[in-house]
Order: C-alpha cells, then sequence, then structure tokens
C-alpha cells in the first residue's frame, strides 16, 4: 500500500502538493529518491527555494523534528542546499547565463528559469 507524502514526519498538504506538480505522488518514492533529488525536483518544477523546508525533508526522512537541524549538521546542510538548488536552476542555461546567475544578473521566475 501507498503512503501519503503527509505521513512523513514534518510534511503536510502544502509539501505534498507540491511533491505532485513535480510528479512525486507517494511517501515511498520520496523515501527512495530521497531529500536531495526530491527537493531538485520540487525546484525544477517551479517551486521557490527556501533552505527550511529543505532541512524540513531531511528531518522528516530521518523522523526527527524540524527544529531539530543545529550546528555543523545544519552548516552541511546548508552548503547541499545551495549545491542543489545552483544545480535545479542551472540546467538548460548555457555558459553566458550560469555566469550572469553567478554574479546576481539572473534572477528566478515562478517556472524556475532565470531572467533578467
Amino acid at each position: 500500500m501507498m503512503s501519503a507524502i503527509s505521513s512523513i514526519r514534518n510534511l503536510g498538504p502544502a509539501f505534498e502538493a507540491a511533491c505532485a506538480k513535480a510528479g512525486i505522488h507517494t511517501a515511498e518514492q520520496v523515501r527512495a529518491i530521497g531529500a536531495d533529488a526530491t527537493y531538485a525536483a520540487l525546484l525544477r518544477a517551479g517551486t521557490q527555494p527556501h533552505f527550511i523546508g529543505y532541512y524540513v525533508l531531511v528531518m522528516g526522512l530521518q523522523d526527527r523534528p524540524w527544529n531539530d537541524c543545529k550546528g555543523a549538521e545544519k552548516i552541511a546542510l546548508r552548503a547541499r542546499f545551495d549545491a542543489i538548488k545552483a544545480e535545479a536552476f542551472d540546467q538548460g542555461h548555457s555558459e553566458f547565463e550560469r555566469l550572469m546567475n553567478q554574479i546576481g544578473v539572473l534572477q528566478p521566475t515562478k517556472k524556475g528559469q532565470r531572467s533578467r
């Protein structure tokens, strides 16, 4: 039997709806692909990046309270989040667009694409 994404600790209906837009429909899918791939899929589907949303997912998959992320662990998760965000937004862009993104000329739009 397949479980709802909201059955994962810390995750509710809004997260479940965002996952559905990204083609992820069950808790089993989230567990199978993991936090990083799930969050990358959400970003590519248009979800605006938010660090707390990412670490809430990570903590939930570990069956920990969302606010249990602290210190060095939180710093390491921030680095992973930044890498996921950069990769998700850089897909499909030219080298020039990636450089413009790095210096802050291009900004994310609602569809997850970059524009001036």
